[in-house]
């Protein structure tokens, strides 16, 4: 499977089918189809492999391991930014997502969080990582954008703009920045919550 994820590394999801899979392995359709019923299931392995690659420490707190799973599996987006859009619509099933899944709701259920919680927990921070994951791999000249868009904080008027102007040197906030600050305020109202 490594060879399909960097054909999706290389060429983006939309390249990946079972003929430029065959071609990069100089092997025909035909074996593929013998291990692949269609494109979906193909697409489904690319997909487990990736999230292969994602570890973290399912014997840390609750928040630990939630905070450590979403640095990880945006981390392996981040290496893998084509293979983002191929999560979209579809909930991993291959064995190592199930794997994943599987002990970080182990570790919401075994810190008190109701199965109803626990759940909305692992899908909001799956969403919140993929949303991300999607924005850096849409974003492939960020430097010079961030640049360009800062600057264009600096030559607003300040007697119109004060506030944004004055918060001109911090805009715009890097998304890896962005998405770290995010997860914690997610698991701070988490914390928060729990303890009412």
């Amino acid at each position: 499977m490594s060879a399909a994820l960097e054909l999706v590394d290389e060429q983006g999801a939309d390249a990946l089918s079972m003929r430029s899979l065959a071609q990069r392995l100089g092997s025909g359709t035909a074996t593929l189809y013998r291990h692949f019923a269609n494109r979906a299931e193909l697409v489904a392995m690319v997909v487990d492999t990736m999230i292969g690659e994602v570890t973290f420490d399912a014997s840390a707190t609750w928040d630990d391991a939630c905070t450590s799973f979403a640095q990880n599996m945006f981390e392996a987006l981040g290496r893998h930014g084509n293979a983002a859009r191929l999560l979209i619509g579809q909930v991993p099933l291959g064995p190592n997502a199930v794997h994943q899944r599987e002990l970080l709701l182990a570790v919401l259920l075994d810190s008190g969080f109701a199965p109803q919680t626990a759940a909305h927990i692992y899908a909001t921070v799956s969403r919140y990582i993929l949303g991300f994951a999607m924005q850096v791999a849409g974003s492939t000249t960020a430097e010079q954008h961030d640049a360009e868009v800062s600057a264009a904080f600096h030559r607003l008027d300040p007697a119109r703009y004060p506030a944004t102007v004055a918060v001109a040197d911090e805009l715009p906030v890097p998304l890896a920045a962005e998405f770290s600050f995010g997860l914690r305020l997610m698991m701070a109202g988490l914390t928060a919550t729990r303890s009412q």
